[in-house]
C-alpha cells in the first residue's frame, strides 16, 4: 500500500459528479529524461479465489458477467500495448478468473513500479422502483411497489481518483463492494480517516499523480467519442480504494454498461473489445508522447 495508509481511505465510494477539464500542456511533468517504462493492466473483478476469502464478482447482463469481459478486454489490451510499446513492460494485476483482492492489486501495481494503471470495468444500473396499478377496489386503483431493471445507461465513463471525502453514494458503481466467504457483501472497516496529519500527507501524495490521471482519462474519452463514436458520461472523480493506493497516474475505464442489451452486445463481441483495447492503447502513445517530450 502507499506509504502504509491504506488505514485513511473513506469506506463509501463517492462521485463529486462534475466534468473534468483537461489539463494543459505545461502542467505535465517537465522532465525530458522520464519515460514510460511499466503499465499496469488492471482486469476488474473475478470469481471466488480457490482458497476463499473475499472477492468482488462484479455486475452482471442478461447473458454475461463482467468480470469475464474485463478480462477478455484486459487480456487484448495487453497484447497490443506490448506490439505497439515494446520497449514497455505491461504487468496483469491477473490472468485467470479469479478475483485478486483491491489491496493485492496495488501492491502488485505498486512493487512493479508501473508508470500507469489502467482498471477495466463495466458498468450497470441498479434496479429502479415503479408502482404498477394491479387492480382496483371500490372503483379506486391499487398500487403495488416493484423492481424493474434501469437498462437506460449506455456508453463509457472514466474514473480518477478524488479527494472528495464527501458526497453522495452512487449504488451504481460499488467498484469498493466486496463478497465474504458467508456470501455477503463486506466493506473493509480498517479504514479511518482518524488522523488529519496522515490524511494531509496521501492527499499531497495523490495530487501529485491526479493532474495526469485527468489528463490522461480525457485523452482516453476522446478517442473513446470521436475514434469510436460511443457515448459517454465523461471523465469523473471518485474515491475508489485501487486508485486511492496505486502510487502512480491511475484511471479506471467503465467500457460501457453491461445491464444495457446493445451495450452487452458489444462487450461481448470481438469487434467492440478490440475497439475498447485499441482506443486505450491510442490514448496512452499520445500521454506518453507528451509526458516523454515535454521537456525538450
Amino acid at each position: 500500500m502507499i506509504c502504509g495508509f491504506s488505514t485513511f481511505v473513506i469506506l463509501l465510494t463517492l462521485f463529486s459528479f462534475k466534468q473534468i477539464t483537461p489539463i494543459k500542456r505545461d502542467t505535465l511533468p517537465p522532465d525530458s529524461s522520464f519515460k514510460i517504462k511499466t503499465i499496469i493492466v488492471d482486469a476488474g473483478h473475478g470469481d471466488r479465489p480457490p482458497e476463499g476469502g473475499r472477492y468482488s464478482p462484479g455486475a452482471e447482463g442478461s447473458y454475461s458477467f463482467e468480470r469475464n469481459v474485463t478480462l477478455a478486454i484486459a487480456k487484448k489490451l495487453q497484447a497490443m500495448l506490448e506490439k505497439e510499446l515494446p520497449d514497455v513492460r505491461i504487468v496483469m494485476t491477473r490472468t485467470d478468473n479469479y478475483d485478486v483482492i483491491w489491496k493485492k492489486r496495488a501492491d502488485i501495481a505498486n512493487s512493479n513500479k508501473g508508470d500507469l494503471f489502467i482498471s477495466i470495468h463495466c458498468n450497470s444500473l441498479p434496479n429502479r422502483t415503479v408502482r404498477e396499478v394491479v387492480g382496483h377496489k371500490h372503483h379506486k386503483p391499487i398500487y403495488k411497489t416493484v423492481s424493474i431493471a434501469d437498462r437506460s445507461g449506455k456508453g463509457v465513463l472514466l474514473l480518477v481518483y478524488s479527494t472528495n471525502r464527501i458526497g453522495p453514494q452512487n449504488t451504481a458503481l460499488l467498484e469498493n463492494e466486496e463478497i465474504g466467504d458467508d456470501n455477503k457483501a463486506v466493506t473493509s472497516t480498517e479504514n479511518r480517516a482518524d488522523d488529519p496529519m496522515a490524511v494531509i500527507m496521501l492527499n499531497q501524495m495523490k495530487n501529485k499523480y491526479r493532474k495526469q490521471s485527468i489528463h490522461l482519462a480525457d485523452l482516453i474519452n476522446t478517442e473513446f467519442k470521436e475514434g469510436d463514436g460511443r457515448p459517454s458520461d465523461g471523465v469523473r472523480e471518485q474515491v475508489v480504494f485501487v486508485l486511492d493506493h496505486t502510487a502512480m497516474p491511475s484511471v479506471l475505464v467503465e467500457t460501457g454498461y453491461i445491464n444495457n442489451h446493445e451495450d452487452e452486445d458489444y462487450l461481448n463481441s470481438e469487434k467492440g473489445q478490440n475497439e475498447i483495447a485499441a482506443s486505450i492503447v491510442r490514448a496512452i502513445q499520445k500521454y506518453k508522447d507528451e509526458v516523454e517530450d515535454s521537456g525538450k
